[in-house]
């Protein structure tokens, strides 16, 4: 095989065929990429607050349905916040009204608005005292 018969700028030609092949291959790649759900972003939010997060002290104000409302304070300054457990349901007490009240919470220490009081591998939620049985 000779090069005789090539143009004298087929090495441009050459280089341009495969840079367009790479970025086509590039732009595939992103174009077909699944993007995370926004359950699978709460997750993953909820796992690096319970890796680096720091602890506090606060106080669940109110459950409804699987949102935990809650309130706490750090440096002096007042948080309320909710947290979604739909996703965590399973790690809630039958009866969730029994642990309205204090609560340990994990937020991140450089977004302290950023906050949690349950995931997959830890819970700040306290146990309730036990319901004592009525004597006859």
């Amino acid at each position: 095989m000779t090069f005789d018969n090539l143009p004298p700028y087929w090495p441009a030609l050459a280089i341009g065929g495969i840079l367009l092949l790479s970025g086509l291959a590039v732009g595939l790649y992103f174009l077909l990429k699944k993007s995370p759900t926004p359950d699978e972003l709460e997750r993953q939010r909820r796992e690096s607050i319970d890796a680096t997060g720091k602890m506090g002290d606060g106080g669940i104000t109110e459950i409804q349905h699987n949102l935990i409302s809650y309130s706490y304070s750090v440096r002096g300054i007042e948080y309320q916040a909710s947290q979604d457990v739909s996703a965590l349901e399973s790690l809630l007490p039958e009866e969730p009204w029994s642990v309205v009240g204090a609560v340990n919470i994990k937020y991140d220490p450089r977004n302290p608005a950023n906050s949690i009081v349950l995931s997959e591998r830890w819970s700040g939620l306290r146990k309730a005292a036990p319901r004592l049985k009525e004597q006859p």
